[in-house]
Formats: structure tokens, C-alpha cells, sequence
């Protein structure tokens, strides 16, 4: 076997392309796939991802973000990315003798004798500003 996956062959007598397709939404290694000649972003996300909604998504070709009627050309790299796990949760971080969300500053009177109060930010903060849970 070549390696390259037939699943999305053009129908006989279409010209096809071949690009390279990675998709991140736990199918698998990325994988060189034929596809007809004029195929756009959006028919390809249709075909390889007919449960998901674009809006879900993070899909890039050649690394850069790109327009759902643009048309694939042969040697593009396409890669899409769901921006939610699913069954993932934001959840508040708690620590041990803490409630959660502990205000900035916990009088020393109020706060359990054998653990120092938080005098900075809040029990936990983002790296660089960003966050996992939006």
C-alpha cells in the first residue's frame, strides 16, 4: 500500500490534486489525500468533517488561517484543529485549607492558622495572560 489515503478520490473523469491533510480532531497521522481540482476549503471540511461546525474549528492552510471559498491547490498543507476538547470543563483551581476563589488579600484573623494567607492575584494565575478556559 502507498500510504496515501483514497478515501476522498475524485469521481473518474475529474482532475485531481494532491495536498496534504492533518486533522487534529483525534483521526488519526496526517495523510496525503487526492481531491478534485476546484475544491474549496469549505467542501473539504464538509467531506473529512461532516459532524463539526466550522465555527468549532481552527483551520489553516499552509499554516496561515484562510477563507472558506479558497480553493485548495496542489502541495497545500490543510490542517484542522477543534478550539474545544470535548467533555473538557473550565473548572477554578482549589487548594488544600482554601476556599475557592479566595479573595486577593485574606485577613491573617480569618485565615486558617496553618496556612498563609494569599497576598497576591488569586490561586492561580494564567502564564502570559492566557488561559485555558474561556
Amino acid at each position: 500500500m502507498s500510504g496515501r489515503s483514497t478515501a476522498s478520490l475524485p469521481s473518474a473523469g475529474v482532475l485531481a490534486i494532491q495536498i496534504m491533510f492533518i486533522n487534529n480532531d483525534g483521526a488519526g497521522f496526517a495523510d496525503h489525500i487526492e481531491i478534485a481540482d476546484g475544491t474549496t476549503v469549505e467542501q473539504l471540511f464538509a467531506a473529512r468533517i461532516p459532524h463539526g461546525h466550522p465555527q468549532d474549528y481552527l483551520i489553516r492552510v499552509n499554516r496561515q488561517p484562510t477563507t472558506a471559498d479558497y480553493v485548495l491547490q496542489s502541495g497545500d498543507r490543510v490542517s484542522i484543529t477543534p478550539t474545544k476538547i470535548e467533555g473538557a470543563a473550565c473548572t477554578s483551581l482549589q487548594l488544600p485549607g482554601r476556599p475557592l476563589h479566595t479573595p486577593a488579600t485574606v485577613p491573617q484573623e480569618t485565615a486558617d492558622s496553618d496556612v498563609p494567607p494569599i497576598t497576591k492575584g488569586s490561586a492561580w494565575e494564567p502564564a502570559n495572560g492566557s488561559t485555558a478556559c474561556t
